[in-house]
């Protein structure tokens, strides 16, 4: 009787692995032992078939590290169940079936403990089947001197998913409630970088900060933002999307109570770092798993969501700054429990991580990434939910994109356009532009702003709050137009109306007098400013708020996404830094001089939009650049 070792790599079922065991079985009595790697089986279990079988030997953990996908697991045995099935003739038996997580270590296993006439290797023509197709037979026949033969396989039909079980097609609704948890992530970054508006002016007195430090402090967290956008690229293609959310909300909850609880302005700033790098995680997962999950005629409105959440996120912890300090007088008074307002600010982020952590575990994985890990029953499954009812299709063509998927390397990215893809640069001067216009100083810096053109702390707070609610607002108009006017327009009107604002605020300021030490705006260009800058907020909100993030998530194909909007969101936040971090000082030069600068990079973004934008309105993700 001749012994065959068959390694089968997803190709359990396919017509050449069945034909090629059909001539061993002709030759002669025939034993075959199959193992199938990188499945989540885990387990040996064998079936009777004609000519009987041998028992099942005892699990080895150090092989089979038991798993807990049960749909993957259950498909697994399905399949090998059906190739025992297949081997009828009376002369086969079958020794074992290996269904292993730790496929090397398996192998190894197997042929210590058998003597094999012949390996024969069955795998997929992909890139990660490599070590099967070269590396496996020749340590193999190197090391145990058995002959190998290998078998490249088209994908297998039965691994083709299909509709046909009567179910329903794409839930609108379903689809918005998915991408609204996943929204959740910017409604993580508007609440953590408004929160501290409130807290600046407390925390400058409990620290004794100078204008370079309260810069820093008011700013620490965008650095941990860069680090956490830039990592969660690979992260998310190893681990999947939701899971990176999971990871970024739980640093967010560390960074409440270290930063809430702080007793200097070092251990401050380290907590608020932690707590960036979740806010920089989810602000690259998010855009991407809602542009992955969306149909493509609801993919901006979906995506505008992002942008939503953000400025509700910041709505709502500015209004819990003007509680707090309505509650205790002061934002630096105590309030509960012995502890000042400003340290309330920073603990009540606990609770939407709480929330945002809760719901991730609660939403499916992006097709993409089932694709890109051979779930291709999954990713049909989650496609015919939120995306086409008869996702074969779709799933062809994200595996088309993914051909040449591996894990990112720098390289990818790589271009002729001063060492990038031109439309990696294009990402990260929308990234750029989107903060070099200076919005984030309304919404970290608005409080001290308007306290120091004579507005007491609880009104500055109240004007802050009233600027949140038109930003709202203005985004709830951006999502029912962008799928209809289109994204480049949006952008257009946008840098127009800021340029012009911007200029008038600037002129404003430069008007100031300055009355008891403080400067003041005389008459009406006190009302004009404030006109302005509430404007100023509308034209963003409309336009560069929500439609970076929409395209951010959609105009890089399938293969570089994830990193090039890793690359992205971290040039995003280190230019939110820089803004940040240089207001202070800027602002000791005189408000109209930084409002100036601030003009002339929204006159520079009109430029770059009318030159170098092009129109994703409508497109399907694989048809991207």
């Amino acid at each position: 009787m001749r012994r065959y070792l068959v390694v089968a790599n997803r190709t359990l079922g396919g017509a050449e692995l069945d034909e090629e065991l059909r001539k061993r079985i002709e030759a002669g009595p025939s034993s075959f032992y199959v193992v199938v790697p990188n499945t989540t089986a885990a387990h040996y279990y064998s079936t009777p078939v004609a000519g009987g079988h041998l028992p099942m030997p005892t699990v080895d953990r150090t092989i089979d590290g038991p798993r807990s996908d049960k749909e993957a697991t259950a498909q697994a045995q399905r399949r090998l169940d059906e190739l025992v099935a297949g081997l009828t003739a009376t002369d086969v038996e079958v020794e074992g079936h290996l269904g292993s997580a730790y496929p090397r270590k398996a192998i190894q296993a197997a042929l210590a403990d058998h003597d094999f006439d012949e390996v024969i290797v069955s795998t997929l023509p992909r890139r990660g089947s490599e070590w099967l197709r070269a590396d496996l037979p020749h340590r193999i026949k190197r090391r145990y001197g058995v002959p190998v033969t290998t078998i490249v396989m088209a994908k297998p039909q039965a691994e083709r998913p299909t509709v046909g079980d009567g179910e329903s097609g794409p839930s609108v609704g379903k689809t918005i409630l998915v991408t609204g948890v996943a929204a959740l992530g910017g409604f993580l970054f508007g609440y953590d970088t408004a929160v501290i508006n409130g807290a600046v002016k407390a925390l400058v007195s409990a620290y004794k900060l100078g204008p370079f430090m309260a810069g820093f402090a008011v700013s620490v967290a965008l650095l941990g933002c860069a680090v956490g956008a830039w990592f969660a690229g690979g992260l998310a293609n190893r681990f999947g999307r939701p899971r990176v959310m999971v990871i970024a909300a739980g640093l967010f909850f560390v960074s409440a109570f270290g930063s809430g609880l702080s007793f200097s302005q070092w251990d401050f700033s380290l907590w608020r770092f932690v707590g960036g790098m979740g806010v920089g995680a989810a602000s690259v997962i998010s855009p991407a798993y809602i542009a992955e999950i969306s149909p493509a005629h609801l993919r901006g409105r979906l995506g505008s969501l992002q942008q939503l959440a953000i400025v509700t996120g910041i709505f709502l912890a500015l209004l819990v700054d003007y509680g707090l300090v309505a509650a205790a007088g002061s934002a630096s008074e105590e309030l509960w429990l012995g502890v000042a307002a400003w340290r309330w600010m920073f603990l009540s982020l606990a609770v939407p991580a709480l929330i945002y952590g809760g719901l991730a575990l609660t939403i499916p994985e992006s097709p993409r990434y089932l694709v890109a890990k051979d779930r291709l029953k999954e990713a049909a499954d989650v496609l015919r939910r939120f995306v086409v009812a008869k996702p074969d299709k779709k799933v062809a063509e994200i595996e088309e994109t993914l051909k040449s998927d591996h894990d990112f390397q720098l390289s990818d990215l790589r271009g002729p356009a001063v060492g990038l893809l031109p439309i990696v640069w294009v990402g990260i001067l929308l990234s750029v532009f989107q903060q070099a216009v200076g919005i984030n100083v309304i919404f970290y810096y608005s409080s001290v702003l308007w306290q120091a053109v004579g507005y007491d702390e609880s009104n500055a707070l109240l004007i802050t709050v009233i600027t949140s609610v038109t930003n709202i607002a203005v985004t709830v108009v951006a999502i029912s137009l962008i799928d209809k006017v289109g994204r480049k327009p949006l952008l257009i009107v946008g840098s127009s109306g800021m340029f012009l604002t911007l200029a008038t605020m600037a002129f404003c300021f430069q008007q100031a007098q300055v009355v008891g030490g403080k400067p003041t705006l005389p008459g009406y260009l006190g009302t004009v400013a404030l006109v302005a800058a509430n404007l100023y907020v509308v034209f963003f909100g409309v336009s560069w708020g929500p439609v970076v993030w929409v395209m951010l998530g959609e105009m890089f194909n399938n293969r570089i996404r994830a990193s090039a909007l890793a690359l992205a969101a971290a040039a995003q936040w280190l230019a939110n830094f820089a803004v940040s971090v240089s207001f202070p000082k800027l602002s000791a030069i005189g408000l109209g001089f930084t409002y100036g600068i601030y003009a002339v990079f929204a006159l520079m973004s009109l430029v770059f939009v009318l030159k170098g934008i092009k129109e994703t309105k409508g497109r399907e993700l694989e048809e991207m650049a």
